[in-house]
């Protein structure tokens, strides 16, 4: 395969893009933290409880996804320079690591959307049950 500096550069845009995403959900999710902290101090109702566990969940998630992306991102640098310096083999090496890196910061997003879902879920059954109960009055 042929592979030279503007290779790894490639993944520039894309990589950037991802890192604001998950940044916006972990602002989203800190934002949900503190309005739950919130009514959590007024009423402590239990729901909350796995609410918390829910979100703490997705927050280490967000943090490793950030971790990988910045990882590979340095990597794809990295691999720039190593290519600019005329080692090919070390850098076709380090660019495949990067790529590694983003696969798993890309599989961890997948995951924390997936439990992002359950969670929403879990109130819509929810909503599903008070309006049947209304319906039954």
């Amino acid at each position: 395969m042929e592979i030279n500096v503007t290779t790894p550069a490639l993944l520039f845009p894309a990589i950037s893009l991802l890192l604001l995403a998950f940044t916006n959900r972990f602002l989203t999710l800190a934002n949900l933290i503190r309005d739950l902290h919130a009514r959590y101090k007024i009423d402590r109702n239990e729901v909350y409880v796995g609410q918390i566990a829910n979100l703490r969940y997705r927050i280490r998630l967000i943090r490793d996804m950030q971790a990988f992306g910045i990882a590979s991102l340095l990597l794809c640098v990295v691999s720039m320079f190593a290519l600019f310096a005329g080692w090919l083999v070390v850098g076709k090496w380090i660019f495949g690591l990067s790529l590694i890196l983003m696969m798993i910061a890309l599989a961890l997003s997948l995951r924390e959307i997936q439990v992002s879902v359950g969670a929403l879920d879990l109130h819509l059954k929810d909503m599903e049950q008070i309006i049947e109960q209304a319906r039954k009055k």
